[in-house]
């Protein structure tokens, strides 16, 4: 087996979790029967536990076991850094991406602040929608400088930015600064977004640097509350 032993046994366990063979509330299979089943040791099994936990799939219960959540939310991680495509290819149901809008424009004063350029700056404004199943979610708003993104189609914006920034373009997407909040819906997100009833949206603000800490992108993502959730894994140190 080319790939390591502990992806393959997370990628596994994984699907079986995303289509239903374990279900949400139930208890997996212990480590020392994990580790008999795929015949690896217990320290494999660990890592591939880890993995399903980082990534929103399962909750490690002292003296219980590992039980598995509801995957029926889009994860989203907070300190990852991936794009909209990177994990739709993760999830389930049929999702689309529509681009409401593409211009180039020149920064009112908010966007000015936001990316920390003058008014002669020429932005790309990008204004996307993301449907799961039928219904609008997520609606995307990027501000991207053009002097670093020189050129930009609205079909690269219907698949992915950051696959273009990086594998045509040749630059090195290196962090975020994230800010997430809760806001009451605007007029732009009825118009938008399926609200089913929900006054307020899930915000997160991004600010996106290159390797050499030039930021590139604004991106205000605003998402109905009820089909995402936003994960992370954290580790206390012990002194």
């Amino acid at each position: 087996m080319k790939k390591n032993k502990y992806k393959h046994i997370y990628e596994e366990l994984a699907d079986k979790m995303k289509s239903g063979t374990f279900q949400p509330g139930e208890l997996i299979p212990s480590e020392h029967e994990l580790a008999a089943r795929y015949e690896t040791s217990r320290e494999t099994i660990r890592k591939a536990l880890t993995l399903l936990s980082q990534n929103g799939y399962i909750q490690k219960l002292r003296g219980k076991g590992s039980v598995v959540l509801d995957t029926s939310r889009a994860s989203f991680p907070i300190s990852g850094l991936v794009s909209f495509k990177e994990l739709a290819d993760q999830m389930n149901g049929v999702i689309q991406t529509n681009v409401a809008e593409f211009s180039l424009i020149r920064p009112e004063p908010y966007l000015q602040h936001q990316l920390q350029c003058s008014i002669k700056e020429e932005v790309w404004k990008v204004i996307r929608t993301r449907t799961f199943d039928g219904e609008c979610v997520i609606l995307d708003k990027d501000f991207l400088l053009k002097k670093y993104i020189p050129e930009l189609t609205k079909d690269i914006c219907g698949q992915s930015i950051y696959a273009y920034i990086e594998q045509e373009l040749g630059l090195t997407i290196s962090f975020a600064k994230k800010e997430i909040t809760v806001e009451p819906c605007t007029d732009e997100d009825v118009v938008f977004l399926d609200t089913n009833g929900f006054s307020h949206v899930v915000v997160v603000r991004n600010y996106v640097y290159l390797d050499d800490a030039s930021l590139f992108q604004y991106t205000e993502s605003r998402h109905r509350p009820d089909k995402f959730r936003f994960v992370d894994f954290a580790r206390r140190h012990m002194k």
